[in-house]
């Protein structure tokens, strides 16, 4: 493993098993165009995708976004983002960049609209050091402009479904701490049934500026 990928304390996602994510059904239990619009992405948006994996979310996002706007993919792990290469190329869709970040900093540029952690969290989150992902979103924050927003999609609390063990699902309101410790405020907190939620956040000094 790179040293980009390493984090002794949780189980990252493996790029054979890309597969999995691309179920038939996603698209009806993840409700993308609900989770960019409760993010304003829209044409023209510059926007972030963190822990992008495959691209299945970054695909959406840079349709929604369009020629005009532009997605930057991110992920720890190379395969991941030549997945993610080849995946944009077989759709014709030049506005994305892959760009390969490390445990602690996602290596986005300034002037996001929003950025996406989508299904990820959890592999971030390492319980052994909780100030990796203090760290991990303060710099997101400083990739945001002051009102960018910051979505944290991921499982809900216990198990079925899609999704990891329930003992490897993150408590909301540990990720909301977590944010406000990283200078992020929660903008809103909503379910998306049956098995995901989405807390949106903003930085906690935007009204100020």
């Amino acid at each position: 493993m790179s040293a980009q990928g390493a984090r002794p304390s949780v189980r990252l996602f493996a790029p054979q098993d890309l597969g999995l994510l691309e179920a038939p059904d996603r698209e009806q239990w993840q409700r993308p165009d609900q989770i960019m619009d409760a993010l304003g992405v829209a044409e023209g948006s510059v926007v972030a995708e963190l822990g992008a994996a495959g691209g299945w979310f970054s695909l959406r996002l840079a349709r929604r976004v369009g020629p005009n706007g532009l997605v930057y993919a991110e992920d720890i792990q190379p395969p991941m983002l030549e997945a993610i290469s080849r995946r944009m190329k077989n759709e014709n869709l030049a506005n994305v960049k892959t760009v390969l970040g490390t445990v602690t900093d996602p290596r986005l540029p300034p002037g996001l609209d929003a950025a996406l952690i989508s299904d990820a969290y959890h592999e971030m989150d390492d319980p052994a050091d909780p100030t990796l992902i203090v760290t991990l979103l303060k710099n997101v924050a400083r990739s945001l402009k002051p009102q960018g927003r910051l979505g944290i999609v991921d499982w809900t609390p216990g198990g079925g479904g899609p999704g990891p063990a329930a003992e490897h699902r993150v408590d909301p309101d540990a990720a909301i701490r977590a944010a406000r410790a990283a200078g992020l405020e929660l903008i809103s907190r909503e379910d998306i049934p049956p098995f995901v939620r989405l807390l949106v956040f903003g930085r906690a000094n935007a009204r100020s500026q």
